[in-house]
């Protein structure tokens, strides 16, 4: 992904200093090796052929992990973008579910005249309906799509390149195949590429083969340089959702599931709305957990009690910084 601001840098509203103890925590970028697999995110470029499953199965081995999951299951002939998450990362499996990006070619059944094929294909940009197809994973009901766009790029006798943007679950075979019945020749869709996959683009992808090099170095030579740049710290794959900067002393407290509380926050970015997701950080920018906001930025920024954001899914250690809280039990016996 490309260059971004840290959450220090994006938290512009100062609820109270964010100061942080050098002793505890690592920043996202000078993690141990094993500390960086286990926060990671790698897209791959899937190749034709292996499931989703079976890719993930061949990187769980390679890297010797333990978790490993994608998002976003691609067809064993479609290629592209897969996001593969590693370790603490699949907790958050959940919040890349999102629009995508797909480059197809059409191959339409009969001759086509292309002011005709653009005139209809720009006629199934909104809601659509689709049933999904046989070999599904899904119950075959009717249902609603959303197709932001579907750009006509390129026409060569029969085949027909496009680009359609769309809503998660969109079935572009399903696409191909209205369209074909829509200009009155038929289609079908020949190959298939995925170029996004919310948040992932083409730009950050690497192949297999690239990361099992990438795993020798490392293993054989001690090189780890490689290995980190392929494989991105999920702190860079969560940077869509809005961000809080927590004191180091509410830190602990958050690992062990606690809601986070006004009194423990530090930063926070402007833009904020009640129900919105939220990842809490440390001021070292490291991702301590994901929550939902039940306050905007400036009801936070005031807040002197009370909970701001109640935590959905806890992404760090606890241990990791001190613990700066007592139990209930610790409160009754003082």
């Amino acid at each position: 992904m490309s260059e971004f601001q840290k959450p220090l840098e994006r938290c512009s509203l100062e609820k109270a200093p964010a100061v942080t103890d050098p002793r505890y925590g690592t920043p996202p970028e000078k993690r141990p090796i094993r500390e960086h697999l286990e926060h990671g995110v790698v897209t791959i470029d899937k190749p034709a052929g292996p499931t989703s499953h079976e890719v993930v199965a061949w990187i769980r081995a390679m890297l010797e992990m333990n978790k490993a999951a994608h998002t976003g299951t691609l067809d064993p002939k479609v290629t592209g973008v897969l996001p593969v998450l590693l370790g603490t990362a699949t907790k958050l499996a959940e919040i890349f579910v999102g629009d995508k990006e797909y480059v197809c070619v059409m191959r339409v059944h009969g001759p086509v005249d292309e002011s005709r094929l653009r005139e209809v294909s720009a006629e199934f940009v909104g809601e659509i309906y689709q049933r999904p197809p046989l070999k599904s994973a899904v119950r075959r009901r009717v249902r609603k799509r959303t197709v932001h766009y579907l750009e006509v790029m390129e026409i060569a006798g029969k085949e027909v390149l496009l680009k359609v943007g769309c809503e998660a679950g969109t079935y572009i075979r399903m696409l191909c195949h209205h369209l074909g019945l829509a200009l009155g020749v038929g289609a079908h869709m020949a190959e298939l590429r995925r170029t996004k996959s919310f948040p992932f683009t083409e730009e950050t992808l690497t192949t297999l083969h690239d990361l099992k090099d990438a795993y020798v170095f490392y293993e054989e030579e001690g090189d780890e340089r490689m290995l980190r740049q392929l494989i991105m710290p999920l702190e860079d794959a969560v940077r869509h959702l809005r961000c809080i900067i927590a004191k180091d002393s509410a830190v602990d407290a958050l690992c062990h599931g606690a809601d986070l509380s006004a009194p423990g926050i530090a930063r926070i970015e402007e833009g904020i709305n009640r129900g919105d997701s939220v990842i809490v950080y440390t001021a070292k920018g490291e991702a301590v957990s994901l929550g939902e906001a039940v306050l905007n930025s400036l009801e936070m920024l005031r807040a002197e009690k009370g909970i701001c954001v109640e935590t959905r899914k806890v992404l760090m250690k606890p241990g990791t910084y001190p613990k700066g809280w007592r139990s209930k039990a610790e409160v009754a016996e003082r």
